[in-house]
């Protein structure tokens, strides 16, 4: 294993991290087995090796079929999930822990029964200390982790220009075409602004006072126009982003890890900038009037062993859950990440903060102005 693997989760609990060894087995609930023998779970479009390895593995060690509708966003994630809450139709769905409280402020979460899943199984860090914390909500555990990796710039290592050091200023260079996600590039520019000693107040500031919100993405929102002329295309999803590289001709985006390793053979590359990259912690939320909860306990269980999680990791192209998933994990992945984040661009890592229901409308209305100017 690479002093880089071990560093990136070290610093999520700031100790040395135990890895050798793997999770326990999974054992399945008979009531599970004997109920209906399925699970409806809506998650992430564009990520094939789900379909194609995860799902079959899982069935075949518990029986259970998974039910899989594909969606590209978290906002539409969100949207079906207030629809299945009177309809049905999901179990398990996938957000980012940013998003749990408004989730459950909405009146959309189940809690998880813990002596239903394995607990133990979660590298230090992603299931407890302060990730654990914002899992639960009210008391009750309503989130548990899946993967958890990056977003940072995406680059034609011919045609782009980062900087020296890269920066996240390169997504508004003129000199640059760019592919942005609305929000995140509003993010990015107050971050950068920040940085660069610009803002009255800390850009983090935002999200926990609507007020300094306010001001700080108005801020943000006019440099961002200013900048606009070098946008060839938005994105929400996985496949957009492919697209803006690949068909648009972008030379730098702020996309997913995933959006660069799709397209480090075709002459791309993945760059941590200066002021740290953003980084994402995603999981499994459990439906309030989810129909197979029992399949859905084992569900997430098996995502949390070595074999769930690595599998789970390698379909997202990024870092797994379980303790001994890294020693499972596709090498080009692991390769992939090692050259892209040393120990100094570990530390600089961003977390997207907890973000209200109140902040994800005021953040939906500025990603808007922002598309429409």
């Amino acid at each position: 294993m690479s002093k880089t693997m071990i560093h990136r989760r070290t610093l999520l609990k700031g100790s040395a991290l135990g890895l050798g060894a793997l999770a326990a087995p999974a054992i399945i609930s008979h009531k599970a087995l004997a109920s209906s023998g399925e699970i409806n779970f809506t998650g992430w479009a564009g990520y094939p090796g789900l379909t194609e390895k995860v799902f079959p593995a899982f069935e075949a060690a518990t029986g259970i079929k998974v039910n899989f509708k594909e969606l590209p966003d978290q906002d539409t994630m969100f949207a079906e999930a207030k629809v299945a809450l009177e309809a049905g139709g999901i179990d398990v769905i996938e957000p980012t822990i940013d998003r749990v409280g408004a989730w459950d402020s909405n009146g959309l979460l189940g809690a998880f029964d813990e002596s239903k899943l394995a607990m133990d199984n979660y590298l230090p860090g992603l299931a407890d200390g302060a990730a654990g914390e914002r899992s639960r909500p009210g008391g009750a555990l309503k989130y548990v982790p899946s993967n958890w990796g990056t977003e940072a710039l995406v680059y034609n290592k011919e045609g782009a220009v980062l900087g020296e050091p890269a920066s996240l200023g390169a997504l508004f260079d003129p000199a640059n075409q760019v592919v942005l996600r609305p929000h995140s590039a509003l993010a990015a520019m107050g971050r950068w602004l920040d940085a660069q000693g610009k803002l009255p107040r800390p850009w983090m500031d935002g999200y926990s006072d609507m007020a300094a919100m306010t001001e700080l993405w108005d801020i943000a929102l006019a440099e961002a126009i200013k900048a606009k002329g070098n946008v060839v295309q938005w994105w929400s999803g996985e496949n957009e982003a492919n697209a803006g590289f690949t068909a648009n001709g972008a030379t730098v985006g702020l996309c997913w890890d995933s959006t660069g390793y799709n397209l480090r053979n075709d002459g791309y590359g993945y760059a941590a900038p200066t002021e740290g990259a953003f980084a994402w912690h995603q999981g499994f939320v459990l439906m309030k009037n989810a129909a197979n909860v029992e399949q859905a306990h084992e569900f997430v269980k098996f995502v949390s062993t070595a074999e769930g999680a690595a599998g789970w990791a390698t379909a997202f192209s990024s870092n797994p859950v379980g303790k001994g998933a890294s020693d499972l994990m596709d090498p080009d992945v692991s390769a992939y990440y090692n050259g892209t984040f040393n120990d100094e661009a570990l530390s600089k890592l961003w977390w997207w903060p907890d973000q209200s229901a109140e902040f994800l409308a005021k953040r939906a209305e500025y990603a808007d102005k922002y598309k429409a100017a």
